[in-house]
């Protein structure tokens, strides 16, 4: 028996619900790809102005159905989800109108977008962005005095880096019903979201719902890509701000990439599942070990929280996870000023794929109290792996500097 074993017996009721979830998801993808008559042939790509390209036309109808959506547009062309959720939101919003963000917390990488000061900024187009909040009677308001009602409400369903934040499945619900009473739409950032509930927030009232094929809908095979999906009318105009007016779900050459993002997104409820089996795991043994950790091991939430309170141990428990990576085990996490976050952030990414982060990988911004976020695992025994070696590396009498072992 494994040193580990007595520690999985003690989440196989969470993993025994998550892997319920997990077979509500995998049936209706795959009643998605059935339906879609997707072939062969379809899945070579196209190239130049993507003209007539049957696949991708095919691959968003079974986005759409698989994330209980009217219209998807899944497209290589987007970089990021940061690079997502900008198209959508300059498709979405014009000048004089007013964006409300759900709990006021948003990516570092949103800031420049979302403020101001930027030449490109929402604020220099002559749109007001404001923090607002759910009140417990259920009134959605903004942080400050305002007499007009928001066009658009903005939530972004993963944490970030923000260990309280909790957005579970009712409280987005209430969100939602709360900006349609005031006459807005809503947009939810679905990155890390996708397939750990048995529905998707399209199902939920949301009018828009967009996301990163780097997490969790590409399935750890997906190598770039995002999409959008929801009402059909606003999945045509994001698609015309990313390519051009008229022509955004006409043009757009796939390359190489129709059979990954069709492979990806069939496996994708498996895979989250065995990635949110292994969050599970970590939260159950780092409480244990008598840590600060968010969420509670029940959670379906991809990203674990972990305080440690001091930056030598976040860096040894990062570089305990790179040394369990498939590539780049050798390489040594240092914190470094990252594009697009306001202070230096430490990451461990040891994956097949670039910042997939659907596959174990965590990183942390070097402010007090420390906290580490973890995320991914295509194989929840990955996780296991990672977490006891993790333990072990951050353990307050454990050298800085020494390799730590893992479990045999």
């Amino acid at each position: 028996m494994t040193p580990f074993a007595s520690h999985v017996e003690r989440v196989q009721s969470v993993w025994q619900q998550i892997a319920a979830t997990g077979r509500v998801n995998s049936l209706r993808v795959i009643e998605a790809f059935a339906d879609s008559g997707l072939n062969q042939t379809d899945l070579a790509g196209s190239t130049g102005y993507g003209y007539g390209d049957r696949g991708r036309e095919s691959l968003d109808r079974v986005f759409a159905a698989a994330l209980n959506a009217e219209a998807a547009l899944v497209r290589p062309q987007w970089a990021s989800g940061t690079h997502v959720l900008t198209t959508t939101l300059k498709a979405l919003l014009a000048p004089g109108d007013e964006l409300w963000i759900a709990d006021g917390r948003v990516y570092d990488t949103l800031h420049p977008l979302l403020g101001d000061t930027h030449p490109l900024s929402l604020g220099r187009r002559g749109v007001r962005v404001r923090q607002a909040w759910l009140s417990p009677s259920g009134i959605f308001m903004p942080v400050e005095k305002c007499d007009r009602r928001p066009q658009w409400v903005f939530i972004q369903r993963s944490r970030g880096y923000s260990p309280d934040l909790e957005w579970d499945r009712e409280r987005i619900r209430q969100v939602i019903a709360a900006a349609h009473a005031l006459g807005a739409s809503v947009l939810v950032d679905n990155c890390y979201g996708e397939f750990t509930e048995a529905e998707e927030p399209t199902a939920w009232g949301a009018d828009l719902i967009a996301g990163s094929l780097l997490k969790n809908p590409g399935g750890g095979i997906a190598p770039t890509g995002g999409y959008v999906a929801g009402k059909a009318e606003l999945v045509r105009l994001v698609g015309d701000e990313l390519i051009a007016p008229t022509l955004g779900s006409e043009v757009g050459p796939t390359g190489p990439y129709l059979r990954l993002f069709a492979q990806g997104l069939f496996l994708a409820p498996q895979l989250v599942g065995e990635a949110l089996m292994g969050a599970a795991y970590f939260r159950s043994r780092w409480t244990e070990a008598g840590y600060e950790v968010r969420p509670e091991p029940s959670m379906p939430d991809l990203i674990t929280a972990i305080r440690l309170q001091e930056p030598t141990r976040v860096k040894r428990f990062c570089r305990a996870i790179q040394q369990l990576g498939p590539i780049d085990a050798h390489v040594i996490p240092e914190p470094w000023e990252m594009p697009g976050y306001a202070d230096p952030v430490i990451m461990a990414a040891g994956g097949m794929i670039a910042g997939a982060s659907l596959e174990l990988s965590c990183d942390a911004p070097m402010l007090p109290p420390y906290w580490v976020y973890v995320q991914g695992g295509l194989s929840r025994w990955h996780a296991v792996m990672a977490c006891e070696r993790s333990l072990l590396a951050a353990a307050p009498n454990t050298p800085a500097e020494a390799p730590q072992p893992g479990p045999k």
